[in-house]
């Protein structure tokens, strides 16, 4: 049966996976429904073949190198972030920090701090989680000191989290895109991330932003509000506001008794960073790339991403062993417990890519492609992307659950109607940007919120109109290089 043949019955399981996930915010189980209700279709409508079906096309997404790989990889940076942790490495950066800090003089100390706030985000860009939780805990009393409101805080910290995650994506959010891309049949899916990296404008527009309005001084709405209350009656929070933690902190866990060294902390994020690129170009080389540029190009993200971040690990090993911080069997244990953590992430992976691979077979992409030519323009559709994946990662909170989702129907449409292909990537990797951005059932906001001591709702509003304004520009220009590309 040609690919074509399922007609609009492919578009059921990437429609319903919507659909369940606008209504229940339960990305899991709906792609998991989404991929029943496929495999259903490819079996001729029998439920029951179509679950058995299901069972081995999760197993076989385990068939390719690369998805096995990102799998792993996640697990692996689970135990890096408990190793840096517990062995004090967090707490060394912060106390470090804190000293360079109080050593500032008192002129512009409020610019400066706020632009380090900024750039401490930026820079620890390998993961989210730990770019909110650092930036949150480490600058949340040089704020409440200089009277800026909590919900500033919390603001920076959002607005450098997962935006440099996916600008920098030396990371597991450059390993979980490159699968995707991949299991659209994008054989080098790490370089195509890349290039659609310099078209993702808004969360290009959301650092530039919040750097304008700290050097400014300029805010708005509900911000220009929490900045009156502050200075008007010194309170860290509007009248009746519920902060995520009572006493607005967030404990980062060192073992007892370690020296709270910075370098456990950042000599493993730095190998992870300069690993990366060199393991990019040896996995390139290895597959006939001939200078360093194209052997940079023709890597495999995937593999070198779990090489990278192998090392790190090692490294951290190493550091804490060498400094009788951890033994070898907490360090093991300590390991294991952190990659348990991390095995949601890794089946919302699986889903995905088996998600990616059934509609693949079913030709969702090529039958959306050829239905929409008929009436859509092609100039359309990278802003159209933009405004779906807005939608549907605002209302289910996860960027990841829309890429998932977008990637399956967006690469193949561009590919169909002959568009720039890094032009519709970015609008649906930018568009999941925006919803985890600023839904109030995002993990990265409710982790802001915690991390800086506010009220959760606070910080959607104080937030939402930088966001808005980022995303209505974006908008605007995928609309115009749409009609310049069509």
């Amino acid at each position: 049966m040609n690919i074509t043949d399922f007609g609009s019955l492919s578009l059921l399981p990437p429609v319903i996976a919507i659909a369940l996930a606008l209504w229940t915010r339960q990305v899991f189980i709906s792609l998991l429904i989404g991929l029943w209700i496929g495999f259903v279709i490819l079996a001729g409508g029998n439920p029951i073949t179509g679950l058995w079906a299901l069972m081995d096309g999760l197993v076989k997404v385990f068939e390719d190198r690369g998805n096995t790989a990102i799998v792993i990889f996640t697990l692996i940076m689970g135990a890096l972030i408990a190793l840096m942790q517990r062995s004090g490495g967090v707490q060394g950066f912060i106390n470090f920090m804190v000293g360079r800090l109080e050593r500032a003089d008192a002129k512009g100390q409020r610019m400066r701090v706020e632009i380090l706030a900024l750039i401490t985000g930026l820079l620890i860009f390998i993961e989210s989680n730990i770019s909110i939780l650092t930036v949150g805990t480490l600058y949340r009393p040089i704020f409440d000191k200089l009277k800026i409101p909590r919900e500033k805080l919390a603001y920076i910290a959002d607005s450098t989290s997962s935006p440099a995650c996916i600008l920098l994506p030396f990371n597991a959010w450059g390993a979980y895109i490159t699968g995707l891309l991949m299991a659209q049949g994008i054989e080098n899916g790490f370089g195509a991330l890349l290039k659609a990296t310099l078209y993702n404008f808004y969360p290009i527009f959301v650092i530039l932003g919040a750097f304008w309005v700290v050097i400014s001084g300029r805010d708005m709405g509900d911000m220009a509000k929490a900045e009156a209350r502050l200075r008007r009656s010194g309170n860290l929070h509007r009248d009746g506001a519920q902060p995520m933690l009572a006493d607005g902190t967030v404990t980062l866990e060192a073992k007892d008794g370690s020296a709270a060294r910075a370098w456990n902390m950042l000599l493993p994020l730095m190998t992870l960073v300069i690993a990366m690129p060199c393991f990019l170009i040896w996995t390139g080389w290895s597959s006939g790339g001939g200078d360093i540029l194209t052997a940079l190009q023709s890597g495999s993200g995937s593999r070198s991403v779990l090489y990278a971040t192998t090392s790190a690990v090692l490294l951290a090993v190493i550091l804490n062993k060498a400094q009788g911080l951890l033994g070898l069997r907490e360090m093991v244990d300590i390991s294991l417990k952190a990659m348990g953590g991390m095995v949601p992430l890794a089946m919302l992976m699986v889903f995905a890519f088996a998600l990616g691979a059934m509609c693949r077979e079913l030709g969702t992409g090529a039958y959306v492609a050829d239905v929409t030519s008929q009436f859509l323009s092609p100039a359309l559709i990278p802003a159209l992307v933009f405004l779906i994946a807005c939608f549907i990662a605002f209302s289910t909170g996860t960027s990841w659950g829309t890429f998932a989702i977008m990637i399956v129907i967006a690469v193949p449409l561009a590919q169909q109607m002959n568009l720039n292909l890094s032009l519709v990537i970015a609008a649906a990797l930018g568009g999941g940007i925006f919803g985890d951005h600023c839904s109030p059932t995002s993990d990265t906001s409710i982790i802001s919120s915690m991390a800086s001591g506010t009220d959760h709702i606070d910080h959607i509003r104080t937030q939402l109109p930088y966001a808005l304004i980022a995303g209505g520009l974006t908008f605007l220009i995928y609309l115009g290089l749409g009609v310049i590309s069509a």
